[in-house]
């Protein structure tokens, strides 16, 4: 079974490659609208395809807030968002996953029920990582606004737990019973990439998956929340056992998708520069490629 590490990695590697979704648009030259799951979306023609697509990837954030329960997600939308899974690069085309939707109010309660306590050690390390106000997180470029998370989960003293404010650490019902539409990945272990003990290549992949679902619904107009703590062990037997998940899958992550009931707000995101984490030719070297050949 993979560790708690790996699973951590896939979420990771989502960002190596988008290449999936950019062949699925790069096949026209219109700039006016498509048709797609009944709705109106811009085409990207290849004159402002790059820009376009740009803008998707910044754009793409995790919707932590309420779904408009008015508002579902429509088969159509959701055929697309698989689709973009479908074609995601893995090694070997060894197509590693499987995608269980679970959109029925009874298994969503039922799933909503399990215990899903956060570790001290995941509060403590993020408690550690995290910034309590706009100026501190500009001057990190890493790490989310504490304001992001439930007001207990930055109070070290709720974390005891003897606290009453410890139910409140509990998430999972809150954030399953707000969705109609739940998408848990299957990391299928049968089908190893070639010559990989660890299969490496096989949890990036799974982080390929994750971006073009992500980056479709980014485009869709859909919000998604990627749920990690499914790939705990605890969550996870339980969620395996009530889904009759055959014992070689293990659950990569889940998803919770819907149409946000609110505007996205203007939060800080920030992001290293470009030249903070690229090296040329040799670690350390840090004449940017552009720069070095224009001298």
């Amino acid at each position: 079974m993979a560790s708690l590490d790996e699973v951590h990695r896939l979420h990771w590697a989502y960002f190596i490659k988008a290449a999936s979704l950019i062949s699925l648009m790069q096949q026209t030259d219109a700039t006016s609208w498509i048709v797609l799951a009944g709705a109106k979306y811009p085409l990207i023609g290849r004159d402002n395809m790059m820009p376009q697509i740009l803008k998707i990837i910044r754009d793409r954030h995790s919707t932590r807030g309420p779904f408009d329960p008015a508002r579902p997600v429509t088969h159509s939308q959701l055929k697309l968002i698989l689709e973009a899974a479908q074609w995601a690069p893995t090694p070997n085309n060894m197509q590693n996953f499987e995608i269980v939707v679970v959109d029925e109010k009874e298994r969503l309660e039922a799933i909503g029920k399990i215990p899903a306590d956060m570790s001290e050690a995941y509060l403590r390390e993020n408690y550690e990582q995290i910034s309590f106000n706009e100026a501190e997180l500009r001057i990190k470029k890493t790490g989310m606004l504490a304001s992001t998370f439930p007001p207990v989960w930055t109070n070290p003293e709720a974390w005891n737990p003897d606290s009453d404010y410890r139910s409140q650490i509990t998430f999972l019902g809150r954030s399953v019973l707000e969705t109609k539409l739940l998408l848990i990945v299957l990391y299928d272990r049968n089908r190893r990439a070639p010559g990989s003990e660890t299969d490496s290549l096989g949890h990036m992949s799974l982080g390929c998956v994750m971006e073009n679902m992500w980056l479709m619904s980014e485009y869709l107009g859909i919000g998604m929340h990627v749920l990690t703590v499914f790939g705990d062990s605890p969550v996870e037997q339980q969620v395996q056992h009530f889904l009759q998940v055959p014992a070689h899958m293990k659950i990569a992550f889940a998803c919770a998708l819907g149409v946000p009931a609110d505007s996205p707000s203007n939060y800080v995101r920030v992001r290293r520069d470009i030249e903070d984490f690229v090296h040329h030719n040799q670690y350390g070297r840090k004449d940017v490629l552009w720069e070095a050949r224009q001298s």
